[in-house]
């Protein structure tokens, strides 16, 4: 009400009006210096850097290498396609827990794996470290060249038609393809090692360096091999 009672008597006066004064600004606050969020590089097990580049562009979103310490989520991954979520090497454990479950039933046991989770992590952290030790590379980087060769691309459905059952070719989803290579390296380490001297850690390392050299001495190169051999007679 001042700055106006101001102006009419100026402009009565013939006066020019004065400029508005503004009001007193408060200071500024010295804006403090942004801290930088600190980064922690986790290493699986605390030795091997998950970082590794998926070559076939088809199981890029079904491979996880999310930096973790221990590959074991505990079951908190419940929505569709969860296993994406997982861990390659979690997923590869839960597969070791139950290696003489072969079809639909357990055809050789599964003695002390069955439910073992630590058991099995550990057996598959020693064979890590085996790979590693004969590579001289980064034993994660094995495993996943290993599942991108051994992975299968096609298989045989049957169906009923009419009074025979007939067989068709069809091309393989990514995610049962990984989850089928996952499981022929715990089956056929678990075949390596079951009631002889090897133990299960060198078995496993071996089955994996075979698939990472696309050798027929693992299973899941065999196997693979057999079925796409039986889906191109039946196209």
């Amino acid at each position: 009400m001042a700055y106006r009672q101001r102006d009419q008597q100026e402009k009565r006066e013939g006066r020019k009006f004065s400029e508005p004064r503004s009001r007193p600004r408060r200071r500024a606050q010295p804006i403090a210096p942004k801290r930088e969020k600190t980064k922690f590089s986790l290493k699986l097990f605390g030795k091997w850097d998950s970082s590794v580049q998926v070559k076939d562009p088809s199981l890029i979103n079904y491979i996880n290498l999310e930096p973790r310490y221990l590959p074991r989520s505990a079951g908190i991954n419940r929505a569709r396609f969860h296993k994406s979520k997982m861990h390659i090497v979690e997923r590869l454990a839960l597969y070791m827990m139950v290696p003489g479950h072969i079809g639909k039933r357990h055809r050789l046991t599964s003695g002390k794996l069955a439910g073992g989770s630590m058991t099995t992590l550990k057996a598959i952290e020693k064979a890590l470290g085996l790979i590693e030790q004969r590579e001289k590379k980064n034993p994660i980087e094995v495993l996943v060249n290993a599942i991108e060769n051994a992975a299968i691309r096609e298989e045989i459905i049957s169906y009923q038609l009419g009074s025979i059952t007939a067989r068709e070719a069809v091309i393989t989803a990514p995610q049962r393809r990984i989850d089928k290579t996952l499981r022929w390296f715990a089956q056929g380490a678990y075949r390596k090692a079951f009631g002889k001297k090897k133990g299960l850690a060198e078995a496993l390392a071996d089955e994996i360096m075979f698939a990472y050299k696309n050798s027929n001495e693992s299973m899941a190169v065999r196997e693979r091999e057999r079925i796409e051999r039986e889906a191109e007679g039946s196209r």
